[in-house]
């Protein structure tokens, strides 16, 4: 069904060409970016628009695909060979892009390819001959249909979440932005000072050490070890609602709040835990409000240093960042359409979740 293709690149000095990368798992035939003809000193093949193509390296892990329209004229190495259908009488293009994408021809590739770890390569005239089943041209042409208008489905869906989530978010900034104009501002010290809870390390117990994600990734755990584990280090408790600051990532917005799963767990001295007075501020407001450019700005400008990596914040410059406290009535309201939000993106999430699901099932029904 397919015949090698092997048509030199006879390059221009003063030209650009597309290099070609495949991605893993067919999710792919892309560029690599743009290279200028003086700069390619070995030597290239050109790849036309509807060739089949792969990695040498990679085709068992799904690095495999169609060249598309954009990529016509495109340039590759050695390492990825190409091949045109022989007759499109047979096989359609389109069909054999979807195959390749299916489990059952990645188990294909793999049974080409030969070597030892790290130097497994597929071997050409054994990929050449494995079989696969093909329908009439009819049929593939009706399988493209069907496959292609699914993707289109599952793509404007995705469209669609995304445009709620983002709306949802714009509406929830405007709210904060609107809410805090004239709220009256106090430092972190007199609302949400920072509480250290030292815990006495007991050699034979277990500990659960808490880190944070940059960029309100929320927080993790680390590891679970025995005290005995634990030397120079001082740990401290950390307890639900604990505003958490990593002073040397803050700077990479490594702020979170301390869910339920964290409570008990234990942070080293890089971890500096802010506690909200219920009275004056609710803690969900506060986290907030430091996500906001407004906030993190201050955050950052509390972290001196010369560089990204060497800037740390100062627990008495966070102390003294002045943050807005408007009524807790107010706060409260806001709260509550953050809490409808984040539930709100999380179903959109699930939903994501499940359509990306639905393509690749699809596959694997058909090309079982």
């Amino acid at each position: 069904m397919l015949v090698r293709s092997d048509e030199p690149a006879v390059l221009a000095a003063d030209a650009e060409y597309h290099e070609v990368t495949i991605k893993l798992w067919g999710k792919g035939v892309v560029s690599r970016g743009k290279v200028q003809g003086s700069d390619v000193v070995a030597n290239r093949r050109l790849v036309r628009a509807g060739q089949f193509i792969l990695s040498k390296i990679d085709a068992r892990n799904g690095a495999v695909g169609i060249v598309p329209h954009e990529l016509d004229g495109a340039i590759v190495s050695s390492d990825f060979p190409s091949f045109a259908v022989r007759d499109a009488k047979i096989l359609d293009p389109s069909f054999l892009g979807w195959m390749a994408r299916s489990p059952g021809f990645v188990g294909l590739c793999k049974a080409a390819s030969e070597g030892t770890t790290n130097r497994v390569r597929i071997k050409e005239s054994k990929f050449l001959k494995q079989e696969v089943s093909l329908p009439s041209l009819a049929e593939q042409h009706a399988i493209v249909a069907r496959l292609n208008a699914l993707t289109d489905k599952t793509r404007q869906l995705t469209a669609y979440l995304d445009i709620i989530d983002a709306d949802s978010d714009s509406l929830l900034a405007q709210r904060f932005a609107k809410i805090i104009v004239g709220a009256p501002r106090k430092p972190m010290a007199s609302v949400a000072p920072i509480v250290r809870r030292e815990v006495v390390i007991q050699p034979e117990a277990s500990y659960t050490e808490l880190g944070v994600r940059s960029f309100y990734k929320g927080t993790f755990h680390r590891r679970t070890i025995l005290g005995v584990e634990f030397t120079w280090q001082k740990m401290y408790r950390v307890e639900l609602g604990d505003l958490i600051f990593s002073n040397i990532m803050a700077w990479e917005q490594a702020i979170a709040l301390a869910t339920p799963d964290d409570h008990g767990c234990v942070g080293n001295h890089r971890m500096l835990t802010c506690v909200a007075d219920p009275e004056v501020v609710l803690p969900e407001f506060l986290a907030y409000y430091f996500t906001t450019d407004d906030g993190f700005a201050k955050v950052y400008a509390a972290s001196p240093g010369t560089a990204a990596r060497n800037r740390t914040l100062v627990a008495g410059n966070l102390e003294a960042i002045e943050v807005p406290v408007p009524p807790l009535p107010v706060q409260r309201a806001f709260v509550k359409l953050h809490t409808a939000v984040k539930e709100l993106k999380g179903r959109n999430a699930t939903i994501r979740k499940s359509s990306a699901a639905v393509v690749p099932a699809t596959l694997e029904r058909v090309f079982a």
